[in-house]
C-alpha cells in the first residue's frame, strides 16, 4: 500500500503549490487514493462510493466516510469521521452520497475539485503534474502489481492452445494473478483474438481459439488502485508464419527502439517517431494505428501520451508504457507492451514477461 509519510508528503506538496487560505475538500476517489491511500474495489457493492478528505492550511486532514465504506481501516488521515448510514437493521438514514453533504457544508460548503467548482481547474492542473512524478511509495505498489501480471503472462504462453476459448483464457490468466497477489483483485483488458485492422482488441468471448490465430494478451492488474498494463501476443499452436513472424520481429525493433529515447527531457514525438521509424522502414508505418504508449498510475491511461501528434515532454518520475503493434488484414493483428520508469539518466524496465509469439 502507499505509506502514511508518501501519502503527508504529497498532501504538503500540494498546500505548497495551492496556498489556500481556506481547508481544501477533495471527494475525486482518484484524489482519496493519491493522498490518502483510500482505495475502494471496483467489484464491490461500494465500489460507486466515497469519501470526503478535508485539509487544512497547517496540514492536518479529516476523512468522512458512511459506516459501511470499506478500505477506511488502511487510509492515512489524523481523523477518520465515520457517518450513520445503514446498520443491517434500520432503513438507511439518508441516501448514501447525500449523507456526506453534511461534512461538505461544515467545511465551508464546497467541493473543490468538484468540475464546477471555480478552484476545480486549478487544483486538478496541480495534482496532475503531481502524479507524474511517481514516489517511492507509488512505484512500490506499482512493481507489485507489475509482478504479479508477469505471473499471468507466464502463465498464458504455458497454457492457452487450441480448443480453449478466451473467456477459459481469461480466468486462467486472472487465476495466476491472485495466487501470485494472495489476494483477490481486478483484471481486466484485452483477451481476444486480432485478425487485423477490424479488432484490435476487446473483452474475452465465448470464441474458441484455432490454430494460427493471434491472440493479444494486453491487460492491466490493480494493487490498491495502481496498476500494470503491457501486452504479449501469442500464435495459437505455436506455428506462426514467416509474415506473423515478420510483425513481431518488427515490433520489437520498435520497441527496443522507443525504449532506447527514454529519458526525462525527452519528447513524447521524439518517441513516438523513434518506434514508428522502424515501421517506415519496412514500409509498415500504416499498419501502426493504435497509439504508442502512455502514462501509468492510478488511471489509464494517464499522461504522457506517446501518439502520433504528441505535444508533452518526459519528467522523471514518469511511469509509461510503449506498445507498438501491427495490424494487417490476412496476417493477423499484433501489439506488444513493456512498462518503463523514466529517470534522469534514461529509464528502468518494469515489466519483465516474455515477449514472444510461442
Amino acid at each position: 500500500m502507499l505509506t502514511a509519510d508518501g501519502c503527508r508528503a504529497r498532501r504538503q506538496r500540494f498546500l505548497d503549490q495551492l496556498k489556500p487560505a481556506h481547508a481544501v475538500v477533495l471527494a475525486d476517489p482518484l484524489h482519496l487514493r493519491y493522498f490518502a491511500n483510500l482505495y475502494v474495489d471496483g467489484i464491490s457493492n461500494s465500489a460507486d462510493f466515497g469519501g470526503v478528505l478535508v485539509i487544512q492550511p497547517d496540514g492536518r486532514t479529516a476523512l468522512y466516510h458512511d459506516n459501511k465504506l470499506p478500505g477506511v481501516g488502511a487510509a492515512f488521515a489524523d481523523e477518520k469521521k465515520p457517518l450513520p448510514w445503514y446498520t443491517g437493521q434500520e432503513p438507511e438514514t439518508a441516501g448514501r452520497r447525500v449523507l456526506l453533504r453534511s461534512a461538505v457544508q461544515e467545511n465551508g460548503g464546497r467541493v473543490h475539485d468538484c468540475i464546477c467548482d471555480p478552484l476545480s481547474p486549478q487544483v486538478y492542473s496541480i495534482i496532475g503534474d503531481m502524479r507524474r512524478r511517481k514516489d517511492a511509495d507509488e512505484v512500490a505498489l506499482l512493481k507489485r502489481a507489475m509482478r504479479a501480471c508477469d505471473v499471468g503472462h507466464a502463465w498464458g504462453r504455458a497454457n492457452i492452445k487450441p480448443g480453449m476459448t478466451e473467456l477459459e483464457a481469461y480466468a486462467g490468466v486472472a487465476n495466476a494473478v491472485y495466487a501470485a497477489l494472495g489476494q483477490f483483485t481486478t483484471v481486466y483488458g484485452d483477451f481476444t483474438v486480432s485478425p487485423g485492422s477490424k479488432k484490435r482488441g476487446g473483452p474475452p468471448t465465448p470464441h474458441v481459439l484455432e490454430a494460427g490465430e493471434f491472440f493479444i494478451l494486453d491487460y492491466s492488474v490493480i494493487v490498491q488502485g495502481y496498476r500494470s498494463d503491457f501486452t504479449n501476443t501469442l500464435c495459437i499452436g505455436g506455428k506462426p508464419t514467416a509474415d506473423q513472424q515478420r510483425l513481431m520481429d518488427l515490433s520489437l525493433g520498435a520497441l527496443a527502439a522507443g525504449a532506447k529515447e527514454l529519458k526525462a527531457g525527452v519528447t513524447c514525438q521524439h518517441v513516438y517517431d523513434a518506434m514508428r521509424a522502424v515501421f517506415a522502414a519496412a514500409g509498415m508505418a500504416d499498419y501502426f494505428t493504435t497509439h504508442g504508449g502512455h502514462g501509468l498510475g492510478i488511471s489509464h491511461p494517464e499522461p504522457p501520451y506517446i501518439v502520433r501528434h504528441s505535444t508533452e515532454t518526459l519528467v522523471s518520475g514518469d511511469v509509461v508504457t510503449l506498445e507498438p503493434g501491427l495490424y494487417v488484414d490476412g496476417v493477423g493483428g499484433l501489439r506488444i507492451e513493456h512498462n518503463y520508469l523514466v529517470t534522469d539518466t534514461g529509464s528502468e524496465q518494469l515489466s519483465n514477461h516474455t515477449i514472444a509469439l510461442v
